[in-house]
């Protein structure tokens, strides 16, 4: 629901709706040897370090129109790092200390009132497969705002700010605000899938799928790549130097942990197995 200014909705107060998006992303690598994962994990260690993070969080509050209060932010040994970043609808309002000359004891210098308070997060996870030589590198990004601003407008750029594989999101609008006559609204914009905010060419690179409660505001998206090219997935090297037998087993690990995480489920092939003795 795209209002104009004349359209928009008149509340009693302000906007009291808190619109939370949740950007899960995975990218695989597979990693031969101890040393590969090694520098894999070190790779995107400095690749997606917190300062970089932070970056990447001040350019969503700036798309969602947001005004950032304040910063946290760690990079975690051996590996990983976390940001979060307070951030609100508009500008801080600095109260007179005129204004509390009736209050009791010393005053300070100003106070700051923050209206609308919400939050952006990233935490990221680097891992591995002790057998298979699959390294995977997670990040979960959290943007929860109040009142008229949307996180889902900085959903395009945080797709473009990852090297994605398969990516989870959720999307959710909680509580109520009210118009002047006091009508609670539990939704202030239309919405019927998350992918409506996903651009076409990117959403003909995924196999997607949704589960949405429509009556509770909640909006699931899962996506996958289509398109399967070895190259992609290995470190330092090229699927030339592997023999054929190593290709295809490598190629099926890969794609069974991808399928695994998509699906959010363990996968057995057994059944593959006994089909091929059974021939």
């Amino acid at each position: 629901m795209k209002l104009t200014q004349e359209q928009r909705i008149q509340l009693h107060g302000f906007n009291n709706l808190t619109k939370s998006l949740s950007f899960n992303m995975y990218d695989i690598c597979y990693t031969k040897t101890r040393e590969e994962r090694e520098a894999y994990i070190e790779y995107i260690d400095e690749q997606y370090s917190a300062e970089r993070l932070t970056k990447i969080l001040k350019n969503v509050a700036d798309i969602i129109g947001a005004h950032v209060l304040n910063i946290a932010k760690q990079d975690y040994v051996p590996q990983g790092a976390s940001v979060t970043m307070l951030v609100s609808e508009g500008p801080v309002v600095e109260v007179p200390t005129e204004s509390f000359e009736e209050s009791p004891g010393p005053l300070p210098e100003t106070v700051v009132m923050a209206l609308d308070k919400s939050h952006i997060t990233v935490h990221t996870y680097p891992e591995y497969h002790p057998d298979e030589g699959i390294s995977t590198f997670r990040a979960d990004i959290d943007v929860s705002t109040c009142g008229e601003i949307s996180p889902l407008k900085a959903l395009n750029y945080l797709i473009h700010s990852f090297d994605t594989d398969i990516m989870t999101i959720d999307y959710r609008v909680r509580g109520f605000t009210r118009n002047k006559h006091g009508y609670k609204l539990f939704i202030d914009h239309d919405i019927n899938s998350i992918q409506n905010y996903i651009p076409e060419n990117i959403k003909s690179l995924y196999q997607m799928f949704d589960v949405n409660v429509y009556q509770e505001n909640i909006f699931h998206t899962k996506c996958k790549l289509k398109d399967f090219d070895l190259n992609n997935y290995l470190f330092g090297y090229t699927k030339e130097k592997l023999t054929p037998e190593e290709r295809e087993e490598i190629t099926d690990n890969l794609q069974k942990e991808m399928d695994e995480i998509f699906y959010g489920k363990n996968i057995s092939y057994s059944w593959m197995e006994e089909d091929e003795e059974n021939k």
